[in-house]
């Protein structure tokens, strides 16, 4: 059928789908223990909302399975690609993934932890691994001293503990 038999309320428009955390190209998907546990709870709880859809208007229902659908895609290929890396199994005396970080930074005293992309919250206190600062405190022991550049300005960070 040519396109002008058909009514312009049937061209649904494809849904926007939310992109997940940004995870550089070619960089492994690192995830706590609790990481993969969020990740395989948020994939349950994703599969419950679509199979608790109710829509009556079929365009409308077909558009939030749609949306729904394209979030689990992005999820399985997240879990699909995630490589566990046990906090606990890391070099106790050095900074690495899944380490709580406490360091000084221009006198002012913060305490972070390193954890994957999609757990990483910086209200909880939880940065990406992928993170400047992160990158720049990995590999440093307690009492080591690491630059972070920050725009223009380069801050000194001390480590003061590690712990996991």
């Amino acid at each position: 059928m040519s396109r002008g038999f058909v009514k312009e309320d049937d061209q649904e428009e494809a849904p926007i789908i939310p992109p997940r955390a940004a995870l550089p190209a070619g960089t492994t998907n690192y995830v706590t223990p609790k990481g993969l546990q969020e990740l395989k709870q948020e994939e349950q709880e994703l599969v419950d909302e679509r199979s608790q859809l109710e829509i009556k208007d079929e365009t409308e229902l077909r558009r939030a399975q749609a949306v729904i659908d394209g979030k689990l895609k992005l999820l399985r290929e997240r879990i699909n690609t995630a490589r566990l890396l046990d906090p606990k199994d890391q070099p106790k005396d050095e900074v690495r993934f899944g380490a709580l970080v406490s360091l000084k930074q221009n006198g002012n005293k913060q305490k972070f932890q390193i954890v994957g992309v999609d757990e990483a919250d910086v209200k909880k206190q939880k940065i990406a691994f992928v993170a400047p600062i992160a990158r720049a405190v990995t590999g440093k022991k307690v009492g080591a001293t690491a630059n972070f550049k920050l725009g223009e300005e380069t801050r000194k960070l001390e480590i003061l503990e590690i712990s996991y």
